[in-house]
Formats: C-alpha cells, sequence, structure tokens
C-alpha cells in the first residue's frame, strides 16, 4: 500500500474531521481519481507525435492512455471531427496515490524557480487542475528520446463539495501551495 494511503486513513482523516467538524468519516472528502491530460495540437497531421506523447503518458504514468479525438470541426483550428488531438490517463486507487506521491515529492520541485502552485485552480466543486509546462519534471522521461517538449494538465477530482475542503484536503496530502 503506498505511503499517501496510510498517511491519509491515519492522519488525515481525523485532521480533516476536527478541522470541519464532521460527525461522520463518510463525510470526510477523498481524492476520487486523477485525469492527466496531454494534447497534441500537430497529431491531427502527423502520427508520430500522437505516439510520442501516448509513450510519455504511458511512461510517466504506469498505465495506458486512451487517444482523445475531436468532438466538432473548428476552421479556424484546421479541425476536423474525429481528428485525433490528445491523449488521456485516468487514475484511481493505487496508481493514483503514487502517481500523486511522485508529483510531490519529486517531479514539482524539479520545476524551475518553483515558490508553490496556485491555490485558485479549483473550479467551485471541489476539484483542482493543475498545469504543467513541460513533461520533463518527470524523471522517467530522458530529454534524448523527446520528440517535442509538450505539457499537460493535470485534474485532481475530490469527493469535497466546496473550494475550501478541496484545498484543505490536497494541503493535507502535501501539495506545496503557495501562500
Amino acid at each position: 500500500m503506498s505511503t499517501l494511503k496510510e498517511i491519509y486513513n491515519k492522519e488525515i482523516i481525523s485532521s480533516l474531521m476536527k478541522e470541519n467538524n464532521y460527525t461522520s468519516v463518510m463525510q470526510v472528502p477523498k481524492l476520487d481519481k486523477i485525469v492527466i491530460n496531454m494534447g497534441v495540437g500537430e497529431g491531427s497531421h502527423d502520427d508520430k507525435f500522437i505516439e510520442a506523447a501516448v509513450k510519455d503518458l504511458e511512461i510517466i504514468t504506469g498505465q495506458k492512455p486512451v487517444v482523445t479525438k475531436a468532438r466538432k470541426s473548428i476552421a479556424g483550428f484546421k479541425l476536423r471531427e474525429g481528428q485525433t488531438i490528445g491523449t488521456k490517463v485516468t487514475l484511481r486507487g493505487e496508481n493514483m496515490y503514487n502517481f500523486m506521491e511522485k508529483l510531490i515529492k519529486v517531479a514539482l520541485p524539479r520545476v524551475r524557480d518553483f515558490r508553490g502552485i496556485s491555490n485558485h485552480s479549483f473550479d467551485g466543486h471541489g476539484n483542482y487542475t493543475l498545469g504543467i509546462k513541460e513533461q520533463l519534471i518527470f524523471p522517467e522521461i530522458e530529454y534524448d528520446n523527446i520528440l517535442k517538449i509538450r505539457g499537460m494538465d493535470i485534474v485532481f477530482v475530490t469527493t469535497a463539495k466546496t473550494n475550501k475542503e478541496a484545498e484543505s484536503l490536497l494541503r493535507a496530502f502535501g501539495m506545496p501551495f503557495r501562500n
């Protein structure tokens, strides 16, 4: 079992119950899933970009990504319906906690000039989105094997009802928010 899951079960639940005056353990918010999305603009014209993005996401998460396609045509972006536009992975359970631990303890500290992540990226329903500019912050990615530096969106989906509850949950996990 991952150490973050143990910490959640042993420490975070009790501290959040005291902090928010919950009467039941079931009221305590928990991390539901982590969705990682990597958009590949050039992928619609060349399959090697999509294959490279799929390979990178698979190396980072340890799970096979799904290729996403455009739902409708947009002439301004030279986009046709059904064209490949990116890849995504949904992590749950053990993989989710392992990825989160790797993100907090290894990847984020490798970001240049890192001063913490913004606490303004909550959606109002207890979910948090984090944008990363390059996949190189993950130690598994080798610089020489990269076709193109590309960013990704990481969405933390929680069962929290409010942004405040979600922020206190993510802070308890050790997310380095700016003060």
